[in-house]
C-alpha cells in the first residue's frame, strides 16, 4: 500500500467496489424503440398482464400511455391503467394503485411517465410484497421525463402527513428501461428542461458522492458535457427526437445503475430538493435548479481536496478553461450551472412557491442533519439567497 494505512488509501478514492442492480435485465434505447422492446421484456421476465401506472395529464392529454396500452393489448399482456399518481407520489394514490394491481390480476408494472409514476410503481411493488411475503414483481419503465428515477432502487413518495419517505430494496429496481424519444415530444417544456437540470444534479453531485467508483465519475463527466450541449439545443427545437434521445443517455450517464454495499446519499443539493420538494409542493426538477449552483459554490469552501479536483475536472469536459486555482473552478462550474438554468428559462426563487422565510432554518437543520454542524450557517444563507432581493 506505498506506506498508506486502509483509513488513508479509502480517502483517496482509490478503492471499492462496482456491481450493476441485481434485477436490470435491458436497457433498450431509440425513437419508436417501444414497439419492439416492450414485448421482448415481457418475454424475458416471464409477464403475462401488466398495469400500467402514469399520471392524469399523461393520460388524459397526450396519446403516449394509449400507444403503450395498444403494445400491451396487441400480445395480450394489458390488465389496466390506473392515472392516479400525482407530483411526488402522494401515499393514497399508491395504496389505489395497489388494489387496481391486485383487482387486475397483474404481476408486472408498466409505469409510463416522469420520477413519480416510476417511484410509485416501486412502492406498489414493494406493499404487494409486504403483504404477500412472496418475490418482488417486476416494472418496465417508460421514462417521459429525464428524472432518471428508472435508475434507482429506492422509491419516494409523500406521506399522509405531506413528508418525503422512502422504501428501498435492491429488487425494486425496474427490471426493464424503455428510452423511446418519441414519446417525449409530449412532455411539457419546463418539465422536460427541468429534469434536464435534476439530470445534471446527479452528474455534479456524483461526482462527490461516497462509494461512487472513479469509471461512473467519467460517465458523470460524459453526462454533463451532454446535459450542457443538448438542453439548450432541445429548448430550441423541442420537435428534434435526435436531441432528445441523446438527452434520455445522458440522463442515463448521469445516475448509472450502481449497486451500493451501504447507503451513500447523494448531496446537499438533492437533500435540500427533498425538503422543500414534498413539503412545498416545489417540482423536483425546479428545485435542483434552485438549489445546485450555490451549493457547488458552498463546495468551494468546505469540499475536500479530492472532490475539488473532480468538480474542477468538470471544466475539461465542458471546454472551459480552467481559472488556475481548484476554488476558482469550483466556483465557475456554480456559475456555469447557474448560467445554464437561466439560459433554460428556468430561474426562479423559494417566494414563488409560497415558501415562508421563517422556514429557512427548520430547512437548512433537515437538510444538513443538526444545526452544530459547520455547514449550518451557511446553509442558511444559501437558503436566504433563493429570495428576491
Amino acid at each position: 500500500m506505498s506506506g498508506l494505512d486502509n483509513a488513508q488509501y479509502e480517502s483517496t478514492n482509490l478503492t471499492g467496489q462496482y456491481a450493476w442492480t441485481d434485477t436490470l435485465k435491458g436497457v433498450h434505447y431509440g425513437p419508436g424503440s417501444l414497439s419492439v422492446a416492450l414485448p421482448k421484456l415481457l418475454k424475458t421476465l416471464g409477464a403475462t398482464k401488466a398495469l400500467i401506472v402514469t399520471g392524469k395529464s399523461l393520460y388524459e392529454k397526450t396519446d403516449v400511455v394509449k400507444k403503450v396500452e395498444s403494445v400491451l393489448r396487441e400480445h395480450n399482456a394489458y390488465g389496466a391503467t390506473f392515472y392516479e399518481i400525482g407530483q411526488h407520489a402522494p401515499v393514497a394514490g399508491i395504496h389505489r394503485g395497489l388494489q387496481v394491481f391486485k383487482d387486475a390480476g397483474a404481476d408486472v408494472i408498466v409505469s409510463v411517465g416522469g420520477g413519480s409514476p416510476i417511484d410509485a410503481a416501486k412502492a406498489i411493488l414493494y406493499f404487494y410484497q409486504q403483504e404477500t411475503g412472496g418475490a418482488f414483481l417486476s416494472q418496465i419503465a417508460v421514462p417521459t421525463t429525464l428524472s432518471a428515477a428508472e435508475y434507482t432502487v429506492g422509491a419516494g413518495f409523500t406521506s399522509e402527513e405531506g413528508k418525503k419517505v422512502a422504501v428501498s430494496n435492491p429488487q425494486l429496481a425496474p427490471a426493464g428501461i424503455i428510452l423511446d424519444a418519441e414519446l417525449t415530444l409530449a412532455t411539457p417544456e419546463r418539465l422536460w428542461l427541468s429534469t434536464g437540470m435534476r439530470a445534471v444534479d446527479h452528474a455534479v453531485e456524483s461526482l462527490y458522492r461516497p462509494l461512487v467508483p472513479p469509471p461512473l465519475k467519467y460517465l458523470c463527466y460524459a453526462a454533463l458535457a451532454d446535459l450542457f450541449k443538448y438542453l439548450p439545443q432541445s429548448k430550441a427545437n423541442p420537435k428534434a427526437v435526435d436531441i432528445r434521445q441523446k438527452l434520455q443517455l445522458a440522463s442515463w450517464m448521469s445516475l448509472w445503475p450502481l449497486k451500493l454495499e451501504r447507503y451513500s446519499a447523494l448531496g446537499l443539493s438533492h437533500s435540500l430538493g427533498h425538503k422543500l420538494g414534498a413539503t412545498y409542493s416545489i417540482p423536483h426538477g425546479i428545485t435542483s435548479c434552485l438549489t445546485l449552483a450555490p451549493t457547488v459554490a458552498l463546495k468551494a469552501r468546505f469540499a475536500s481536496q479530492e472532490d475539488k479536483e473532480w468538480l474542477s475536472g468538470a471544466l475539461y469536459h465542458l471546454r472551459e478553461t480552467p481559472t488556475g486555482s481548484l476554488d476558482g473552478d469550483v466556483l465557475k462550474l456554480s456559475t456555469l450551472i447557474d448560467g445554464l438554468v437561466a439560459g433554460l428559462g428556468l430561474k426562479s426563487n423559494l417566494a414563488e412557491y409560497n415558501v415562508p422565510r421563517a422556514d429557512v432554518t427548520t430547512i437548512a437543520e433537515l437538510a444538513v442533519g443538526r444545526r452544530d454542524d459547520p455547514t449550518y450557517p451557511d446553509v442558511v444563507r444559501l437558503l436566504e439567497g433563493l429570495y428576491p432581493n
